[in-house]
């Protein structure tokens, strides 16, 4: 199916969208609440089931490690079976091992169960965005915006979420997850028709030989390493914040609140300002000086919950920036360029949450300062191979086109 880029214009047309796109809309709402849900009982889980941190960071491991490698598979699946059996069978997985590990009774069930659950994820996520488009009738831009801000809603939320039931039981956010995606699922079956499948399936080498390039491989290399960053601050910080589950809530809230909106609004505006690349570097800099301040103050809760928050203006940013790039750094489909991308920076965010919590058990500002040094060797590696992405800023999507909303999900 061949969409145009859209303009803020079209996006005004007085069109209504059929009831499948909101439902797809409201399945992507709980699948990115997902992405910092358990922030907020990180700690609770590690004292009732005696565990240390890095145990317990083990849930964010699993996800992201099975998240990585699944993302090599989903277009082979998708082109196979169609969208909706994707989204469903990705939809049937997050409710099955989202519920076992609210049951769980020891640290390695549902570290177990986490990663499940980044199959099924990996499996709507890579659907979601191209079944909402399908799905779309006279409206296919406000159905982009519609999947923009089911993106934000799920990401500002799930931390809210979480705190809310985690303040119950640590087990809450779980069954949330597992209830809230089965009235997604009947929602999908009843409402959203049979899509087309592309003419020509996917190769699973593809992602493999895509990384031959050097424009894919210079940004897939650096959001590895930003990763390590990234998910230090997402899955660490908890820990010497050591807040009950509500202020954590809250807090990863508000980070996602600034992620969400700069990733939407700010990140196109100072692209065609100041181009890519600057702001790319100039946002993962800043992120670095912001978690070299918190490792230089990581006695201070206050530093490092401003620095939790601030931190969503620069990964918005960024993470907008630097998979709109992928999209267009390779001469290979941006599916395919979308997989090989995510394989590789997601091997930084299944390591960096283990290391951080192993590190954090001797010195609780030394995952703090891993994260800020990988994070600048991320800006180190971007500079190096600025000529392959020369031709970046030759190629910007219209505001809230496909190419956008793929670059946002991707970021995300």
């Amino acid at each position: 199916m061949s969409v145009q880029p859209l303009t803020r214009a079209d996006a005004t047309a007085r069109t209504g969208q059929p009831k499948a796109v909101w439902a797809v809309a409201f399945a992507s709402v709980i699948a990115f609440m997902g992405i910092g849900l358990v922030d907020p009982i990180l700690k609770p889980i590690g004292e009732q089931l005696h565990a240390s941190p890095a145990q317990v960071s083990l849930l964010f491991t699993s996800y992201m490690a099975v998240t990585g490698i699944a993302m090599l598979v989903t277009g082979v699946i998708s082109s196979r079976f169609g969208a909706k059996k994707t989204l469903l069978a990705g939809l049937a997985i997050i409710i099955v091992f989202a519920g076992l590990a609210g049951v769980s009774n020891t640290i390695g069930e549902i570290v177990g169960f986490r990663a499940g659950w980044g199959l099924g994820n990996a499996l709507f996520i890579a659907t979601a965005l191209a079944t909402i488009v399908g799905a779309a009738s006279g409206g296919v831009a406000k159905a982009i915006i519609l999947y923009e801000a089911a993106l934000g809603i799920g990401i500002a939320t799930g931390p809210l979420l979480g705190g809310l039931l985690g303040g119950i039981s640590w087990r809450g956010p779980f069954f949330g997850v597992s209830v809230l995606m089965t009235i997604a699922f009947v929602a999908v079956v009843v409402l959203l028709p049979e899509l087309p499948k592309p003419s020509q399936p996917t190769s699973i080498t593809a992602p493999f030989k895509a990384l031959r390039h050097r424009g894919l491989l210079t940004v897939s290399l650096t959001a590895l390493l930003y990763n390590f960053g990234f998910f230090t601050l997402l899955a660490y910080t908890p820990f010497p914040l050591d807040m009950g589950t509500y202020a954590i809530g809250f807090i990863f809230c508000g980070w996602g609140i600034l992620l969400a909106v700069a990733s939407v609004f700010f990140a196109p505006k100072l692209q065609r300002r100041f181009g890519s690349l600057p702001m790319m570097g100039l946002s993962l800099g800043l992120f670095a000086a912001d978690l070299a301040v918190m490792g230089l103050f990581a006695e201070h809760k206050i530093v490092l919950i401003v620095g939790v928050v601030v931190a969503g203006l620069f990964l918005g940013v960024n993470n907008t920036l630097i998979t709109e790039a992928v999209m267009i750094s390779a001469p290979v489909e941006r599916s395919t360029a979308s997989a090989a991308y995510s394989f590789v920076r997601f091997s930084g965010g299944a390591a960096a949450p283990w290391i951080a919590g192993k590190l954090g058990e001797h010195s609780i500002a030394l995952p703090f300062w891993l994260g800020a040094a990988c994070t600048a060797a991320a800006v180190a590696v971007l500079f190096a191979g600025r000529r392959a992405l020369a031709h970046l800023d030759d190629h910007n999507p219209a505001p809230h086109s496909v190419d956008e909303a793929q670059a946002i999900t991707v970021g995300d």
